[in-house]
Protein backbone atom coordinates (compact mmCIF):
# COMPACT_ATOMS: atom_id res chain seq x y z
CA UNK A 1 0.00 0.00 0.00
CA UNK A 2 1.12 3.26 -0.89
CA UNK A 3 0.33 6.62 0.99
CA UNK A 4 -1.67 9.35 -0.45
CA UNK A 5 -1.38 13.05 0.41
CA UNK A 6 -4.28 12.64 2.87
CA UNK A 7 -2.72 11.11 5.80
CA UNK A 8 -5.94 9.32 6.65
CA UNK A 9 -5.63 6.97 3.21
CA UNK A 10 -3.78 4.52 2.16
CA UNK A 11 -3.49 4.15 -1.35
CA UNK A 12 -3.45 0.51 -3.16
CA UNK A 13 -0.64 -1.17 -4.51
CA UNK A 14 -0.70 -0.98 -8.03
CA UNK A 15 -2.01 -4.96 -7.97
CA UNK A 16 -4.61 -4.46 -6.23
CA UNK A 17 -5.55 -1.32 -7.73
CA UNK A 18 -5.81 -3.45 -10.96
CA UNK A 19 -8.27 -6.02 -9.15
CA UNK A 20 -10.14 -3.21 -7.74
CA UNK A 21 -10.94 -2.02 -11.37
CA UNK A 22 -12.26 -5.79 -12.17
CA UNK A 23 -14.77 -5.17 -9.60
CA UNK A 24 -15.58 -1.48 -10.13
CA UNK A 25 -16.42 -2.13 -13.90
CA UNK A 26 -18.92 -5.38 -12.66
CA UNK A 27 -20.46 -2.78 -10.44
CA UNK A 28 -20.79 -0.25 -13.80
CA UNK A 29 -22.28 -2.80 -15.28
CA UNK A 30 -25.05 -4.22 -12.80
CA UNK A 31 -25.80 -0.62 -12.31
CA UNK A 32 -26.41 0.03 -15.90
CA UNK A 33 -28.63 -3.01 -16.03
CA UNK A 34 -30.84 -1.60 -13.92
CA UNK A 35 -31.17 1.48 -14.79
CA UNK A 36 -31.76 0.74 -18.65
CA UNK A 37 -34.80 -1.98 -16.42
CA UNK A 38 -36.30 1.45 -15.13
CA UNK A 39 -36.02 3.14 -18.55
CA UNK A 40 -37.32 0.12 -20.54
CA UNK A 41 -40.30 0.28 -18.52
CA UNK A 42 -41.13 3.90 -19.18
CA UNK A 43 -42.83 4.98 -22.39
CA UNK A 44 -40.60 7.72 -23.96
CA UNK A 45 -43.39 9.47 -23.97
CA UNK A 46 -43.14 10.28 -20.35
CA UNK A 47 -39.67 11.44 -20.72
CA UNK A 48 -40.40 15.50 -20.55
CA UNK A 49 -42.89 15.07 -17.65
CA UNK A 50 -42.00 16.43 -14.38
CA UNK A 51 -44.23 15.64 -11.65
CA UNK A 52 -45.89 17.88 -9.32
CA UNK A 53 -43.56 18.32 -6.67
CA UNK A 54 -40.34 16.95 -8.35
CA UNK A 55 -37.23 18.89 -9.88
CA UNK A 56 -36.87 16.45 -12.45
CA UNK A 57 -37.70 14.03 -15.31
CA UNK A 58 -36.52 10.68 -16.79
CA UNK A 59 -34.71 12.72 -19.80
CA UNK A 60 -32.62 15.12 -17.66
CA UNK A 61 -31.72 12.17 -15.74
CA UNK A 62 -30.08 10.08 -18.47
CA UNK A 63 -28.74 12.98 -20.48
CA UNK A 64 -26.67 13.66 -16.81
CA UNK A 65 -25.80 10.09 -16.41
CA UNK A 66 -24.37 10.22 -20.31
CA UNK A 67 -22.42 13.70 -19.28
CA UNK A 68 -20.99 11.65 -15.47
CA UNK A 69 -19.97 8.91 -16.84
CA UNK A 70 -18.31 10.08 -19.89
CA UNK A 71 -16.28 12.94 -17.20
CA UNK A 72 -15.78 10.24 -14.58
CA UNK A 73 -14.57 7.28 -17.18
CA UNK A 74 -12.85 9.04 -20.05
CA UNK A 75 -12.47 12.48 -19.34
CA UNK A 76 -11.01 12.28 -16.21
CA UNK A 77 -9.07 8.59 -16.98
CA UNK A 78 -7.56 9.87 -20.43
CA UNK A 79 -8.46 13.98 -21.01
CA UNK A 80 -10.14 15.34 -23.73
CA UNK A 81 -9.85 13.77 -27.09
CA UNK A 82 -10.72 15.35 -30.62
CA UNK A 83 -14.04 12.95 -31.03
CA UNK A 84 -15.23 13.68 -27.62
CA UNK A 85 -16.68 17.26 -28.59
CA UNK A 86 -18.73 14.58 -31.05
CA UNK A 87 -19.61 12.44 -28.57
CA UNK A 88 -20.41 15.03 -25.59
CA UNK A 89 -20.88 18.65 -27.53
CA UNK A 90 -20.78 21.72 -25.27
CA UNK A 91 -24.60 22.27 -25.60
CA UNK A 92 -25.15 19.07 -24.20
CA UNK A 93 -22.79 19.37 -21.10
CA UNK A 94 -24.41 22.73 -20.18
CA UNK A 95 -28.11 20.81 -20.26
CA UNK A 96 -27.19 18.32 -18.70
CA UNK A 97 -23.92 18.86 -15.96
CA UNK A 98 -23.74 19.53 -12.70
CA UNK A 99 -26.15 22.56 -11.37
CA UNK A 100 -28.27 21.93 -14.69
CA UNK A 101 -32.22 22.64 -14.54
CA UNK A 102 -34.30 19.88 -15.97
CA UNK A 103 -36.57 21.16 -18.74
CA UNK A 104 -40.04 19.48 -19.19
CA UNK A 105 -39.69 21.68 -22.88
CA UNK A 106 -38.84 18.70 -25.81
CA UNK A 107 -37.81 21.40 -28.31
CA UNK A 108 -34.97 22.30 -26.28
CA UNK A 109 -32.98 18.87 -26.11
CA UNK A 110 -32.60 16.06 -27.81
CA UNK A 111 -35.31 13.37 -28.49
CA UNK A 112 -35.19 10.33 -26.18
CA UNK A 113 -34.12 8.07 -29.04
CA UNK A 114 -31.37 10.50 -29.31
CA UNK A 115 -30.64 10.20 -25.46
CA UNK A 116 -30.79 6.75 -25.47
CA UNK A 117 -28.03 6.46 -28.37
CA UNK A 118 -25.48 9.00 -26.23
CA UNK A 119 -26.05 7.12 -23.31
CA UNK A 120 -25.41 3.76 -24.56
CA UNK A 121 -23.07 4.86 -26.97
CA UNK A 122 -20.40 6.63 -23.81
CA UNK A 123 -20.82 3.30 -21.93
CA UNK A 124 -19.55 1.14 -24.26
CA UNK A 125 -16.68 3.88 -25.33
CA UNK A 126 -16.43 4.64 -21.30
CA UNK A 127 -15.82 0.54 -20.82
CA UNK A 128 -13.33 0.31 -23.30
CA UNK A 129 -11.08 2.74 -22.10
CA UNK A 130 -11.37 1.18 -18.99
CA UNK A 131 -10.43 -2.19 -20.69
CA UNK A 132 -6.42 -0.47 -21.63
CA UNK A 133 -6.25 1.54 -18.46
CA UNK A 134 -3.23 0.55 -16.63
CA UNK A 135 -2.23 0.61 -12.56
CA UNK A 136 0.03 4.04 -13.14
CA UNK A 137 -3.42 5.85 -14.46
CA UNK A 138 -5.43 4.87 -12.04
CA UNK A 139 -3.16 5.80 -9.13
CA UNK A 140 -2.98 9.47 -10.35
CA UNK A 141 -4.21 11.53 -8.10
CA UNK A 142 -7.67 13.46 -8.99
CA UNK A 143 -10.20 15.92 -7.65
CA UNK A 144 -13.48 15.01 -6.05
CA UNK A 145 -15.64 13.76 -6.71
CA UNK A 146 -14.25 10.17 -5.93
CA UNK A 147 -14.95 7.49 -4.03
CA UNK A 148 -12.54 5.85 -1.32
CA UNK A 149 -9.95 6.74 -2.66
CA UNK A 150 -8.33 10.37 -3.97
CA UNK A 151 -7.17 9.21 -7.02
CA UNK A 152 -8.37 7.96 -10.80
CA UNK A 153 -9.41 4.61 -9.79
CA UNK A 154 -11.66 6.61 -6.95
CA UNK A 155 -13.14 8.33 -9.41
CA UNK A 156 -14.26 4.92 -12.01
CA UNK A 157 -15.46 3.74 -8.42
CA UNK A 158 -17.50 6.38 -8.23
CA UNK A 159 -19.50 5.62 -11.14
CA UNK A 160 -21.63 3.29 -10.01
CA UNK A 161 -22.53 5.09 -6.49
CA UNK A 162 -23.10 7.85 -8.73
CA UNK A 163 -25.93 5.89 -11.56
CA UNK A 164 -27.50 4.15 -8.73
CA UNK A 165 -28.30 7.90 -6.77
CA UNK A 166 -29.94 8.58 -10.30
CA UNK A 167 -31.75 5.13 -11.26
CA UNK A 168 -33.52 5.95 -7.48
CA UNK A 169 -34.27 9.64 -8.72
CA UNK A 170 -35.40 7.78 -12.30
CA UNK A 171 -37.55 5.49 -9.69
CA UNK A 172 -39.00 7.90 -7.90
CA UNK A 173 -40.51 10.17 -11.08
CA UNK A 174 -41.49 6.31 -12.60
CA UNK A 175 -43.47 5.82 -9.30
CA UNK A 176 -44.81 9.68 -9.19
CA UNK A 177 -45.81 9.12 -12.78
CA UNK A 178 -48.36 6.63 -11.76
CA UNK A 179 -45.89 3.50 -13.17
CA UNK A 180 -45.40 0.24 -11.34
CA UNK A 181 -41.76 -0.29 -9.67
CA UNK A 182 -39.65 -1.94 -11.19
CA UNK A 183 -38.40 -4.32 -8.60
Amino acid sequence: MTESNDASVTLPSPSTAMDILVGAIEQIKFARDYTLQLLDSTSLDDWFRIPDGLPTNIAWQVGHLTVSQYGLLMFRIRGRQPSDLELIPGKFRKAYGRGTTPSDDPSRQPAPDELLERFNRVFVDALGELDSVDSDVLLEPCEMPYAGYPIKLGAIMFCPLHEHIHAGQIGLVRRSLGLDPVR
